[in-house]
């Protein structure tokens, strides 16, 4: 999903309840606050073990009835933007609806419209000349080249038993006003890949050499992580470079080859289809493209169209969420009610087996997971919110219950389709959710039982840090532990069932450690026991600015 671009010291506009009219309500993909990089800060405590979740009071939850005719269940338990404003607001969460869904036992969650302090500022750093386009000249990776800082010199103050920066990546680009997004970055193989503005620029993982660069006319202006088979990957360009260009040209790449396959426009499903902000996903052969409460679904191999919104048989398709296989629908029935309902969607045809009618005036604010689906529901209006467990037919499984203000980064507003939550991770019966940073203050994260709905466990990130969830498998959840003061991240492992942290990569202390918790809002990947920390925005001011920083052993 992509956002209109926004000076890297700003957040992105406050995202709420997704295909709800209004303006944008705070949501879960509000960012995090972080502490002023420049300032002095006190030593950093070891990473305590995950803790048990205290027995704890909850408040009474309202209901009401459900729609009619919806069938009853047995009751079980989700331009440059303003500076967010300065006052906590927080939305307590009522439970549910009587015959339909229930938020557990008890248990609420809250969200936040922002926080005390002001958005962390990304520390100044450079690798394109001023047009914008990278240089084609091989960079060595090891100071001598374009763009690259000597790793001897960001591994000083490395302490015992710390891993390295293998490379950094700086860049300079004299563009729009308004900066430019850099929002793609895939690794794929011994390469990772990085979009700035109108190209894509491949890199060794180890050395930090450049392998290719491709260069599009226009700007990139949504991508996805996804890939397709052979690293084949779909992105999106505008059809032009004014202020009134649209974001409706789908182009195929070749990630391992640095190659342009297919350039195929988006056809309109409708009078109303209007391509803001598209999202786009992946999943086997199918790409979708999902836009302002329409969708469509393509081949990545040829870029033929499969299916949409207009044709679609009953409610008409909002989005198409994919991931890790699987697709789903979510759509509005435009009955007096606007109602919404879930579907999954076979990623050839679109056609549907089950359907899950969502309580009237209730909308999927975020998708978690789509195996198993874990759906983030809610009333506007009422502000009502419940997170939802659904079982591969379709039927509720339960229903999440517990406490804490989550930081999720959904970046799910009116005018974005909903996809995947990137700071949240599912692994077989348990989703991961982490609590707001706080001005300052240390977060948490914590871990559900999607059989029970109940919380398990909560583990702590240390004294004044931030602990982000990178990925959940095997029985492990991967999260990133943020640098703060002159100390270096670390990239941490913790069992499903709880337990003391395990340190899988250290990054270095010293000269490093600023230069990693500059990074605002960034990308992150933990591939092949290698941390990848890239940016989502560059300010396009010629100013030398860091762009992709890596570590590993």
């Amino acid at each position: 999903m992509t956002e209109p671009p926004q000076p890297p010291n700003q957040p992105p506009t406050p995202s709420g309840y997704g295909h709800l009219p209004g303006p944008p309500q705070p949501g879960y993909g509000y960012p995090q606050q972080g502490e002023n990089p420049y300032a002095q800060q006190p030593p950093t405590q070891p990473m305590q073990p995950a803790q048990p979740m205290p027995h704890q009071p909850v408040p009474q939850q309202g209901h009401f009835p459900p729609p009619p005719g919806m069938p009853t269940v047995g009751v079980h338990p989700a331009g440059g933007a303003p500076q967010p404003p300065k006052k906590k607001t927080a939305v307590i969460v009522a439970a549910a609806v009587a015959g339909v869904l229930v938020l557990g036992t008890g248990g609420y969650f809250a969200f936040f419209d922002g926080g005390d302090e002001d958005p962390k500022k990304p520390v100044a750093q450079s690798s394109a000349p001023a047009d914008g386009k990278p240089s084609t000249e091989p960079d060595k990776g090891d100071g001598s080249g374009n763009g690259s800082q000597g790793a001897e010199d960001l591994n000083a103050g490395r302490k015992q038993g710390e891993d390295k920066v293998l490379w950094l990546k700086t860049t300079k680009i004299d563009g729009p006003g308004m900066g430019v997004v850099a929002e793609g970055q895939w690794v794929v193989g011994d390469t990772v890949v990085k979009s700035v503005w109108k190209t894509l620029t491949a890199y060794g993982v180890t050395d930090g050499k450049q392998k290719w660069t491709l260069a599009f006319p226009t700007p990139i202006c949504a991508v996805t992580r996804q890939t397709a088979a052979e690293a084949k990957t779909v992105v999106m360009v505008r059809d032009g470079d004014g202020d009134s260009a649209t974001c409706n040209q789908m182009k195929q790449v070749d990630l391992k080859a640095g190659k342009e396959g297919w350039t195929k426009e988006v056809p309109k499903e409708g009078l109303f289809d209007i391509m803001t902000s598209p999202t786009v996903g992946i999943t086997g052969d199918t790409v979708a493209i999902s836009r302002s409460g329409t969708a469509s679904a393509f081949k990545v191999s040829t870029g033929d169209k499969l299916f949409g919104s207009a044709n679609a048989e009953g409610c008409k398709p909002d989005s198409y969420v994919v991931n890790k296989g699987k697709m789903i629908a979510i759509s509005t029935c435009y009955d007096d009610d606007l109602s919404s309902e879930v579907s999954d969607a076979d990623p050839v045809t679109g056609k549907k087996t089950w359907t899950f009618k969502l309580p009237a005036k209730y909308k999927v604010g975020a998708v978690y997971s789509l195996d198993p689906l874990v759906l983030d529901i809610g009333n506007q209006e009422k502000k009502e919110r419940a997170i939802v467990v659904l079982g591969p037919d379709g039927k509720q499984r339960a229903t999440v219950s517990g406490e804490g203000n989550f930081a999720t980064e959904c970046n799910n507003g009116i005018f974005h389709s909903v996809e995947v939550c990137s700071h949240t991770a599912v692994d077989g019966n348990t989703l991961y959710l982490p609590t707001v940073a706080e001005s300052g203050k240390a977060n948490e994260v914590v871990a559900f039982d999607l059989d029970t709905g109940k919380a398990k466990w909560r583990t702590p990130a240390g004294e004044g840090r931030t602990l982000t969830p990178l990925g959940a498998a095997n029985g492990q959840l991967v999260a990133y532990r943020k640098a703060k003061g002159d100390q270096g991240g670390e990239v941490v492992s913790i069992p499903a069932a709880g337990g003391t942290p395990t340190a899988l990569l250290r990054n270095p202390s010293g000269a490093a450690a600023p230069i990693e918790r500059g990074f605002y809002n960034p990308l992150t990947d933990y591939v092949d026991g290698r941390f990848f920390i890239g940016v989502t925005m560059l300010s396009a001011k010629g100013t030398d600015e860091k762009l992709l920083m890596v570590f590993g052993k």
